[in-house]
């Protein structure tokens, strides 16, 4: 059974920066798409960024310049380095992984596999 755990949320100031990151356990990392969403009270969860598996990445208009997704595959670790965070990113923020190789990255509906989410907070 495929595992993805989520840590490094937490609480910073706008401008500050956070790096988020996956661990997946249980299967294979490497040959998938894996993506970021973020969802707040109330509202449906919405794509951040995505990177597939040799690499090619796919952001939000609203985090592009600001976020950068990586993949280590020896370690199995997918990572979201926020940085000029704003109080419009404060959300719980979720790792994902696809159903396969090429996916329609911006949809939920793409991945398989969810981890329990890390809330980020951004205060001004």
């Amino acid at each position: 059974q495929v595992q993805l755990v989520e840590s490094g949320g937490g609480l910073v100031q706008a401008g500050g920066s956070l790096r988020l990151s996956c661990r997946a356990s249980g299967g294979t990392f490497s040959t998938y798409a894996m993506g970021w969403f973020r969802q707040t009270p109330g509202k449906e969860r919405e794509f951040v960024g995505a990177i597939r598996w040799d690499v090619g990445v796919y952001y939000a208009d609203s985090v592009k310049g600001r976020f950068t997704i990586s993949r280590d595959n020896a370690k199995s670790t997918l990572y979201l380095q926020m940085n000029s965070l704003k109080p419009e990113d404060t959300a719980v923020y979720y790792c994902a992984r696809g159903r396969n190789a090429y996916i329609a990255y911006g949809q939920i509906s793409s991945y398989e596999y969810w981890g329990q989410g890390t809330q980020v907070t951004v205060f001004s």
